[in-house]
């Protein structure tokens, strides 16, 4: 039986596990998909070790870029980027791969309109890096935003009118309003925003986040993370398969 898997933390309201049990369950594949919960990198030594059959993980928060120092192997993307979302496993060895890209940019094109020129990438993680590479690919400007000022990234608190005017897209790449917290939205200065504005959510439980919410209250258009995910794990299960 093939054995397929998902690493991160924690893992209560994943998505993976469910659509590929579906999968497996409507197209009558032998196989199973398990839920390895792990709160350090280091436990990845010991999924692997407990279940020698598994052929490819897909990787979640907050492993996307601690994950890479244990690829044998990695593409062009995760090189560049140093964040990975899906291994495929052969002889023992670990090959890395970033299907968060191919996911992002295909159901972020879907509403993206002339006008929306630069972004705003709220989080510094694996899936920001995903999203940043998709941005440059497509021309996009953009600025990771954080609590603190970094390098290349803005506080929350410096977000303006201005910088919503000049930067109309804004993609949340945080946990913040997905379950069971759905009351939470990144702290946006919401009052600034208008029709010209593209609010991206990763969150895709519950379907319209608290963050989406605010955004159409104030006209703009939105979109969560659903069909990316869809897009991504139909990618996994090509890469895993190949």
């Amino acid at each position: 039986m093939q054995v397929y898997g998902l690493i991160g933390f924690p893992l209560e309201h994943s998505f993976s596990k469910d659509y590929f049990e579906r999968k497996f369950l409507n197209r009558n594949i032998n196989a199973v998909f398990k839920n390895f919960p792990i709160s350090r990198i280091e436990e990845l030594e010991m999924v692997l070790e407990k279940n020698p059959a598994l052929r490819g993980l897909a990787i979640t928060i907050p492993h996307k870029k601690s994950v890479v120092d244990y690829l044998y192997k990695a593409d062009s993307v995760v090189t560049e980027i140093n964040a990975c979302n899906c291994i495929r496993i052969s002889n023992n060895t670990l090959e890395g791969f970033n299907t968060d890209v191919t996911g992002f940019e295909k159901s972020f094109v879907k509403k993206l309109q002339p006008h929306h020129t630069a972004a705003l990438i709220l989080g510094t993680g694996g899936v920001a890096a995903a999203v940043a590479y998709v941005l440059r690919k497509l021309g996009l400007r953009y600025f990771f935003v954080s609590r603190q000022k970094l390098a290349n990234c803005i506080a929350y608190t410096e977000i303006s009118e201005k910088i919503i005017v000049d930067f109309p897209v804004i993609i949340n790449c945080t946990p913040l309003g997905s379950m069971p917290d759905v009351h939470l939205a990144p702290p946006v200065p919401y009052h600034f925003l208008s029709t010209r504005n593209y609010l991206f959510d990763m969150v895709y439980n519950p379907g319209l986040t608290t963050f989406m919410v605010r955004g159409k209250d104030r006209g703009a258009e939105t979109c969560n993370g659903y069909e990316m995910l869809e897009i991504q794990a139909e990618e996994n299960w090509r890469i895993w398969n190949e």
